[in-house]
């Protein structure tokens, strides 16, 4: 869809805008024909500005470490210290967006610098410091419109949401097995190539041995 020309994209604003019940910007009240339309239009059409998003080419990208038997951690916490897969992680991520969901940066203490922090929460009470609270990933998606590369750095629930709606997985992968609560989805192999594997790194600090995975979203 993103690699379309704008005829669609205008064909799907227009549709929506027949559509729409009021004249609101509350989304619940516009009737989507199905999850991937709704998807299509909260990524390139902005309600407050009643216009497509200029940036309609950007490459969505899901960033994880997950252990062999995809656990991403345990009571909110890493259960690995990989500071090699930490300096890669800040190495991409830096200068983009990063969104994430409330038990993840609560995780963290306080906001990655030199990132745009957003954080997703049911709770319309909720409020942190220097980040940017959302109430779901397609108004996360549509808030960092402008952001050539937003990055979805967790949990497990924000990972499952987005993997129809993103175009690249950077995926750290350990070659161990771990205890946890939390788990990285399963990639299907039929919407998802791997075109990146650099197999058998070793950690430095503990000798725990893993590989950085990159996979690329297949033609719709």
């Amino acid at each position: 869809i993103r690699t379309h020309s704008f005829i669609y994209l205008e064909s799907v604003a227009l549709l929506c805008k027949i559509i729409y019940l009021n004249i609101s910007n509350n989304v619940s009240k516009i009737i989507f024909l199905n999850n991937q339309f709704k998807t299509t239009f909260m990524q390139y059409y902005d309600l407050n500005k009643n216009k497509i998003i200029s940036n309609s080419v950007r490459e969505i990208t899901i960033i994880a470490a997950a252990a062999k038997n995809d656990t991403l951690g345990k009571e909110n916490k890493l259960i690995w210290d990989l500071p090699q897969d930490l300096k890669r992680f800040k190495s991409l991520t830096s200068g983009h967006s990063v969104i994430m969901g409330r038990k993840t940066f609560e995780s963290m203490k306080k906001p990655l610098p030199n990132r745009r922090n957003i954080v997703i929460t049911r709770n319309k009470n909720y409020t942190a410091k220097d980040v940017e609270i959302c109430y779901g990933i397609q108004e996360a998606l549509v808030l960092v419109k402008d952001d050539s590369k937003p990055f979805i750095i967790g949990g497990g629930e924000i990972y499952k949401l987005s993997m129809e709606l993103a175009d690249c997985i950077e995926l750290t992968r350990i070659h161990h097995n771990f205890e946890g609560d939390t788990f990285f989805p399963i990639i299907p192999k039929n919407n998802w190539k791997l075109i990146s594997n650099k197999k058998n790194i070793t950690s430095n600090k503990n000798n725990l041995n893993f590989s950085y995975l990159k996979y690329i979203r297949k033609k719709r």
